[in-house]
């Protein structure tokens, strides 16, 4: 058995003004309460960077946590568009999304860059929820292992984490990201496995079996709990379904009942 506290984190993407931040995050909170108001799971939600105030806000007298969907390695400077830790850290984030696929897909974001903000998250206090995961023709060639455990140590090359409960990785298969696919536990716990090992062979058995590793990929509440049951997952990196209450809170429930 192990104390790991699961972990549900609700990443928003481009979805949600400010208004409408607000109001989810009092739906959440409100059935949360309903529960019990105290339950054994950590939540967080990463709503976009315009949003962040008035979720921060909302969040006031909550348990759920706030997270920013990236950052900038450098702290400050000439970097148009860009947002930095202390920046997140200051409008009241104590997590940050890191290499998601969308980010690496679209935005030209590579192991290199996913390092560098990695460290920078680190630096500022930020908890890193670290993503990686293969493309569908890397699972269909055979190279799934490969392809996560170079993700892996490329994006914590020279990296320290210090505290394994303030360090997070998510197992999101990319071929699962908002295409209704979904790895089958099977497949979700053997990565998640030997994602582990690996951080062992890094940092030790000690601080592997500490850490948090979350899986993603068109996750709802119709195959959570089947996935969070698995030994190795943790809880879960949600899109789409974390946009409405009911799907996220049906999420939470399904993985710490």
């Amino acid at each position: 058995m192990t104390d790991r506290v699961p972990i549900v984190a609700g990443n928003w993407k481009m979805n949600k003004t400010a208004g409408e931040t607000a109001v989810l995050i009092r739906e959440i909170w409100a059935g949360l309460q309903a529960d019990s108001g105290n339950l054994p799971c950590e939540v967080v939600v990463a709503p976009p960077f315009t949003s962040i105030p008035a979720a921060a806000e909302a969040l006031l007298n909550t348990t759920i946590q706030l997270a920013g969907q990236n950052l900038f390695w450098e702290e400050s400077g000439a970097f148009t568009g860009e947002v930095s830790g202390p920046m997140l850290k200051e409008a009241g984030c104590s997590h940050v999304i890191i290499g998601h696929s969308e980010r690496r897909q679209y935005f030209a974001e590579t192991d290199a860059t996913v390092k560098k903000r990695i460290t920078a998250a680190m630096k500022c206090d930020l908890v890193p929820i670290f993503c990686l995961g293969e493309r569908l023709e890397e699972r269909q060639s055979g190279r799934t292992f490969e392809v996560v455990e170079t993700q892996l140590k490329s994006g914590l090359a020279g990296t320290i984490p210090h505290d394994p409960k303030r360090f997070v990785i998510a197992y999101e298969p990319v071929w699962a990201i908002g295409t209704g696919l979904t790895a089958t536990p099977e497949q979700a716990q053997e990565v998640h496995a030997l994602l582990r090992i690996k951080l062992g062979d890094l940092y030790g058995k000690s601080f592997a079996a500490e850490v948090r590793i979350l899986y993603g990929g068109s996750v709802k509440p119709s195959n959570s709990r089947e996935l969070m049951a698995c030994e190795d997952i943790d809880g879960s990196l949600v899109g789409g379904a974390s946009l409405t209450s009911a799907d996220f809170l049906g999420i939470i429930r399904s993985g710490i009942s």
